[in-house]
């Protein structure tokens, strides 16, 4: 082999050591809703976000098969885990950053963020540089019962506002408990919640700690 072929060997197998080994959450557990909100408009920048292009759910196996853990028993309270973002590309995160410095662009101001002016989103830390989800053991969710009703958890999905703290107190009793359930389960299969957002949890024992990958979703 010359030395230009041995240059290409390398660099593709480096090239292919570097693409995580992610698994789609439907292969291990087919009875979870994905309903993957940055591969449509319905979120926060009100477009498709950038390496999305599939209805997926990506997670490390060990995520994945915590994960599916977790719904068999939701699964005994008559639930099932809707999930609305896992593994985000890098490439995602940086259209969300390049979406917060476009002040002229607020259509989705009164879904997501009414109370807290666009320019601040980053410096409160709503939107940061780099994700936990671009590791793969991040997952954002809701529950819903099995006729397809959402719980009443307080808040939408990345509602970003003090409302969406795990702990808020002001919201009503019935989605305190749906929050605290939804918490206990997940804390019991090796997910931690992030306080400052309900639907938010990471695999404690997540494989990988220090690489964000950016991998498309397909």
């Amino acid at each position: 082999m010359n030395r230009f072929a041995l240059l290409l060997a390398f660099f593709a197998a480096n090239t292919m050591a570097a693409e995580p080994a992610l698994v789609d959450i439907k292969g291990v557990a087919p009875v979870v809703k994905v309903d993957a909100r940055y591969a449509g408009s319905d979120n926060f920048v009100g477009a498709v976000v950038d390496g999305y292009h599939s209805n997926k759910c990506l997670l490390t196996e060990q995520a994945a098969a915590a994960l599916a853990a977790a719904q068999q028993e939701f699964a005994d309270f008559g639930l099932q885990l809707v999930i609305y973002d896992c593994f985000r590309p890098q490439r995602a995160v940086d259209h969300f950053l390049r979406w917060t410095r476009d002040e002229a662009d607020t259509k989705t101001r009164a879904q997501y963020y009414p109370g807290i002016p666009k320019s601040e989103l980053v410096p409160l830390g709503y939107i940061a540089e780099q994700s936990g989800h671009s590791r793969g053991s991040t997952v954002d969710l809701s529950l819903q019962t099995e006729a397809g009703d959402l719980l009443d958890m307080g808040s939408p999905w990345d509602f970003f506002d003090p409302l969406s703290n795990t702990e808020n107190p002001s919201i009503p009793a019935q989605a305190k408990a749906n929050r605290l359930l939804l918490r206990a389960v997940m804390a019991q299969h090796g997910f931690a919640n992030y306080p400052a957002e309900w639907w938010h949890f990471t695999l404690v024992d997540e494989p990988n700690t220090d690489e964000y990958w950016d991998q498309p979703v397909r």
